[in-house]
């Protein structure tokens, strides 16, 4: 039923501020009996909850036109019941900034406008003597309100397009790391593969148990091959970051390395994408300690600071972490890279290496500052 009454997705921000201001309408309209009377007034009232309603559902031409109306209307209601009514015309200038067109923006504008100079000329001796008044800069507030959050609002869609373009291009760099580590690691199998079947089909009539020991190599490598596809495709899935934390532990348990999980308590959520480039870049770090480093313990710390999302994990190896080892830290830039974060590495004071990821914080599709 509510949701024939008021739009879903206005309900959280607007429902309780549009009641409130409708109950205390009404109640200063039933306890003035002005010049027009009650049923002039209540008549005024309904006309102006018509306006609201339909400014309410559209945003095309009927906003401001109902807008117009409702302002009008308000203006009346000024002049017979009580002047501060005018302050309701904040309810339409709100409505007004959701407008899709410029000019139906224009046209609302106007209308608050002209309520306070028809209500300056019928109320007042002339109408610079509203300028006195506080009504001015209350007509001010109400006409600048509609283009502040038109603007707004322009701004955050181009931001939600340009997040949009961000997250494609991530997937698309995603897309071209997973092809390439296909051609590094699949295609090298593969010609492996490849060279061995023609070497059996030679052996095959010369060297019988050759040729066979040589098949048995070919079922093994296809076996790895798989297995690497495998890998590569889960790469591409969501991987929580909760959970890749909690099976880095248990890898470093197994390998003989104590780890200590520092972490805030109120973290903002990441979206999906960034989570799960984290994540992966958690596992390879991870991986790397347990391959290269003959660490003992492995601190993992994550923070907020200066707007971005922070990982850090420290061990205290031999510091061997370096890029270009082969030990995929290349691959951990690039995904942080395509996050528009950083990833820095530096020798550990106490020994070994510190890896430190910051990927920037989006709070309602704005990178806080």
């Amino acid at each position: 039923m509510l949701k024939k009454l008021y739009p879903l997705d206005q309900i959280q921000k607007y429902l309780l501020i549009d009641m409130i201001a409708i109950v205390v309408l009404i109640y200063k309209v039933s306890i003035t009996n002005g010049a027009m009377g009650y049923p002039g007034q209540f008549l005024l009232v309904v006309l102006y909850l018509i306006s609201f309603y339909i400014c309410l559902w559209h945003k095309d031409w009927r906003l401001p036109a109902a807008s117009f109306a409702g302002c009008l209307i308000l203006m009346l209601l000024a002049v017979y019941v009580d002047k501060w009514i005018l302050l309701f015309g904040f309810i339409f200038a709100d409505l007004l900034g959701r407008a899709e067109r410029k000019l139906d923006l224009g046209i609302g504008i106007i209308g608050i406008a002209v309520m306070y100079i028809l209500f300056g000329l019928l109320t007042a001796d002339s109408l610079f003597a509203m300028i006195k008044t506080l009504h001015f800069p209350f007509m001010i507030v109400q006409m600048l309100l509609p283009v502040v959050i038109f603007i707004s609002k322009k701004a955050n869609v181009l931001q939600e397009e340009l997040d949009t373009a961000n997250a494609q291009l991530i997937l698309e760099k995603e897309r071209q790391r997973i092809a390439r580590d296909l051609h590094d690691t699949l295609g090298q199998t593969l010609t492996m593969i490849k060279l061995k079947s023609e070497l059996t089909k030679r052996l095959i009539e010369k060297d019988a148990d050759k040729a066979k020991q040589e098949l048995d190599d070919i079922l093994n490598t296809s076996r790895f091959a798989l297995k690497q596809v495998r890998e590569l495709v889960s790469d591409m899935k969501f991987v929580s970051l909760k959970e890749e934390i909690d099976q880095s532990q248990k890898v470093l348990q197994t390998a003989g390395i104590a780890m200590m999980h520092k972490k805030e308590e109120r973290l903002p959520l990441l979206t999906n994408v960034a989570e799960t480039m984290l994540a992966l870049s958690i596992r390879e770090a991870i991986t790397n300690i347990v391959k290269h480093s003959k660490a003992t313990h492995c601190t993992l710390s994550i923070y907020e600071e200066n707007g971005y999302y922070c990982i850090q994990v420290i061990d205290d190896g031999n510091g061997q972490l370096k890029e270009g080892k082969g030990n995929g830290i290349q691959s951990i830039k690039e995904r942080i890279d395509v996050l528009q974060g950083h990833c820095d590495i530096h020798d550990n004071p106490q020994g070994g290496c510190m890896i430190t990821l910051r990927v920037p914080i989006h709070v309602n599709g704005r990178k806080m500052k």
